[in-house]
């Protein structure tokens, strides 16, 4: 068994960085995969990544959360509970029952999109848009396009992981970009 950061305590991003795996050549050669599913596994960890995630967001005000499906739930699911805001579910094309509204993003080979239900925010409020990693920036910038088509406002956006040397804040601008863990290289 390997040892949890403390509870209690809050997590250095150190301490955090060691529950993430990297995972070399996945999903294809030459990409290295940091996998965020050893932190979740591990109980006291999931509460440390959670209670820094909410710690770097608390000054910002907001009224909901909006996170993208799968990873970017247990996230933003986390944070709403803890902050006592609703939660916004992003979607897949087609998975969402009622009227919907969506965004595009592009792929490295297409495009993919992610949908909303058209009521989920109402006019004026303030969105924290949450998720587990960001790459080169796609899909959050999708979420924040969602916000604003509804008629909200991006309070922030947030990550438990940044791979910086992918350059996915300039996809943000002008949005506040918040991120505990950050990768400069993809050899960190």
């Amino acid at each position: 068994m390997t040892e949890s950061p403390a509870t209690g305590a809050q997590a250095s991003a150190s301490e955090l960085e060691r529950r993430i795996r990297t995972v070399p050549d996945f999903p294809r050669p030459g990409v290295s995969y940091k996998d965020v599913t050893p932190l979740i596994e591990d109980g006291a960890s999931l509460h440390a990544a959670v209670d820094a995630l909410a710690t770097a967001t608390d000054y910002l005000a907001y009224d909901r959360i909006l996170s993208a499906e799968a990873r970017g739930f247990v996230f933003g699911t986390a944070l709403a509970y803890r902050a006592q805001k609703g939660l916004i579910l992003a979607r897949k094309p087609g998975k969402l029952p009622r009227e919907t509204i969506s965004a595009s993003y592009d792929l490295e080979y297409g495009t993919d999109a992610l949908e909303i239900h058209s009521d989920s925010i109402p006019r004026g409020t303030r969105v924290l848009v949450a998720d587990d990693l960001l790459a080169t920036g796609g899909t959050a910038r999708a979420m924040c396009q969602l916000v604003e088509n509804a008629g909200g406002t991006v309070a922030g956006v947030a990550f438990l992981i940044e791979l910086a040397y992918l350059e996915g804040r300039a996809q943000l601008r002008p949005y506040e970009v918040i991120s505990v863990v950050t990768y400069d290289s993809p050899d960190d």
